[in-house]
């Protein structure tokens, strides 16, 4: 593969629903109080009266090297992550990430390491196997000979306040190319949802 994706493959809440969620005791988000959405999601955020914001769900599907997936377990406040196991299954895919800023010849150097090291894998995963050894061993231990830019699958959700924090770290310019990368992607799509249903919580973050 040698890239990173990420797909937003499903959204719940809406701005909405955040206003609903701070105007609980106030009764709810009435048609007069519809008009004063924007100005109250913007006080919320400013002011840090995040709870509300929780209400919404972001799901993702991604494709990440190492160093990006360990970014991710970072994130375990209102964040949700599940993500393929080699321990579980053998990896039929060689999936690897090379750097676009590298130039070519270490962009060359980096694919034959890590096709040398999926070959390694493969071959030992058998040789273990044909010494008797459990193919569930096998599988969890010949994962040893992945290279750190070897590439799973992750399933990861935010709730909209977790996925704020995680922005706002993750997409600042000093954040790893990789994740910030992410990030960014992340982040349009969820600007490009159809209706625009996060509009004014979008903007009360300063997105």
């Amino acid at each position: 593969m040698n890239t990173n994706n990420v797909t937003l493959i499903g959204h719940y809440g809406n701005d909405e629903i955040h206003a609903q969620a701070a105007w609980v005791s106030t009764g709810g988000l009435t048609p007069e109080k519809q008009e004063r959405m924007p100005a109250l999601l913007k006080m919320l955020a400013e002011k840090g009266h995040h709870t509300p914001f929780e209400r919404s769900i972001l799901h993702f599907s991604m494709t990440v090297e190492q160093a990006s997936h360990i970014h991710f377990l970072k994130h375990r406040v209102g964040v949700s992550i599940n993500g393929e196991s080699a321990r579980y299954r053998e990896l039929k895919e060689d999936r690897f990430y090379v750097p676009k800023d590298w130039p070519v010849y270490l962009r060359n150097r980096i694919t034959e390491h890590c096709v040398e090291s999926f070959n390694k894998y493969h071959d030992t995963l058998d040789d273990l196997v044909y010494s008797g050894m459990a193919r569930k061993r096998a599988k969890e231990s010949a994962r040893f000979f992945l290279p750190y830019a070897s590439q799973i699958m992750l399933d990861v959700s935010f709730n909209f306040r977790s996925f704020h924090h995680f922005l706002g770290l993750r997409k600042k310019p000093e954040a790893q190319k990789e994740i910030h990368d992410l990030a960014a992607a992340m982040l349009e799509q969820v600007r490009d949802i159809k209706g625009n249903p996060f509009k004014y919580t979008l903007e009360a973050f300063g997105y």
